[in-house]
């Protein structure tokens, strides 16, 4: 665990393009193009993503509400990378690859409250909450067995605002404390996200590449067109993008009814790669967008809750839900269609509105960056095309 790809691996998923290189050239905002469709349709691009992209980064996983006694576990995934996060017997919320040692069954297979140990659901070999193989049913004429030998590969993790993040990489790029860097100021006592909870969650199966969707909740300028009632709450003319290293914010005052949200300020967080933080009055709702095939991908909503759950919250909470369900329809089916044109052969790349798509911008030159430096992996290591 924490090492990089084989050298022959990466060669393998590597696109074998005579302008692959002009594509990962930067690109200044005001000139710029969106990464051209076969990085979104060919087969090579979901393997070149889970090796430059899914590899090295953070991934949020749980909400500390989701894991407070000892034993709570959450089950996800990262990239190709089955990974299950557990509140260890010590209060430690460690993160480990959901895979047993023995023939590769899983740990867990749904979320899950109080568990004494991690017990395989193929052969149940079981492992102690940090790790460690506990037993191993009828292994003794296996020569040279030790239990003691044999532990789950560990992630990295980060523990952020009641947010758990982890990484498969033991040289995570970038340090956490880059990836969310300001945010803190920004945010400041207004959003006590560690204590919020009542959590609900939703997942919506889409037919896309994971970065159509991605460029999708980057940019407001989409939202007129795709989302009337959404529309209706954002003030559209003061709707701004502000990138920075790592993540980019997007702002806009908040005009709504007691009923749902109120009045205040819309604040939404994406952190490279695949995280989001849609953060309203009194609501935190993250979406995980995780790569099921080049042209599928799974977006997991979890929304968590500051006020304690009497009548009144109750009913926003609902229609908080409901509110966001329909939005995420409308997304779902221009994200569809979208995909749909990018594999059609007729679109290679378009230019970007440098007022309302910054934050595509941003993403897409992140992904240059990240696509440069395993090109580069591959030529130090001989094997380039």
């Amino acid at each position: 665990p924490g090492r990089r790809p084989h050298a022959g691996v990466l060669r393998s998923a590597w696109p074998h393009t005579d302008d692959m290189q002009d594509d990962l050239l930067p690109q200044a905002l005001t000139a710029a193009t969106t990464l051209p469709a076969r990085y979104y349709v060919d087969a090579t691009s979901l393997q070149l993503d889970h090796i430059s992209v899914f590899g090295r980064g953070w991934h949020l996983v749980a909400h500390e509400s989701q894991l407070l006694g000892i034993g709570d576990h959450v089950v996800t995934r990262i990239g190709p990378l089955p990974v299950i996060a557990v509140r260890g017997d010590d209060g430690t919320i460690r993160a480990f690859h959901n895979v047993c040692r023995h023939r590769a069954g899983p740990l867990a297979q749904c979320d899950g409250r109080g568990a004494k140990s991690l017990r395989c659901r193929y052969h149940g070999w079981t492992y102690a909450l940090d790790g460690q193989l506990r037993s191993a049913t009828d292994m003794a004429q296996a020569e040279g067995f030790d239990i003691g030998d044999i532990r789950l590969p560990a992630l990295q993790v980060a523990i952020w605002r009641g947010l758990v993040f982890a990484s498969p990489d033991a040289e995570a790029s970038p340090p956490f404390a880059s990836l969310v860097e300001g945010i803190d100021a920004r945010l400041g006592t207004d959003h006590p996200l560690a204590t919020y909870g009542r959590h609900h969650h939703a997942a919506y199966d889409i037919d896309c590449n994971w970065k159509v969707y991605v460029d999708n909740y980057l940019e407001g300028y989409h939202v007129p067109h795709i989302h009337p009632a959404l529309n209706r709450l954002l003030d559209y003319r003061s709707y701004r993008t502000e990138p920075a290293r790592w993540h980019s914010l997007q702002w806009s005052p908040l005009e709504s009814t007691p009923g749902l949200y109120g009045d205040g300020e819309a604040l939404y967080y994406w952190l490279w790669p695949n995280t989001m933080l849609n953060i309203l009055p009194g609501r935190l709702q993250t979406n995980r967008v995780v790569p099921l095939g080049v042209d599928r991908c799974r977006v997991e909503f979890d929304t968590y809750y500051q006020d304690p759950g009497s009548p009144a919250s109750a009913e926003r909470r609902d229609a908080d839900i409901a509110f966001s369900d329909e939005v995420q329809v409308e997304d779902i089916r221009i994200c569809e269609d979208v995909q749909r044109g990018l594999t059609s052969g007729s679109y290679v790349a378009g230019r970007l509105n440098p007022l309302r798509e910054s934050g595509v911008h941003h993403f897409h030159e992140l992904l240059r960056e990240a696509y440069r430096q395993s090109a580069e992996s591959a030529t130090t290591s001989g094997t380039a095309p």
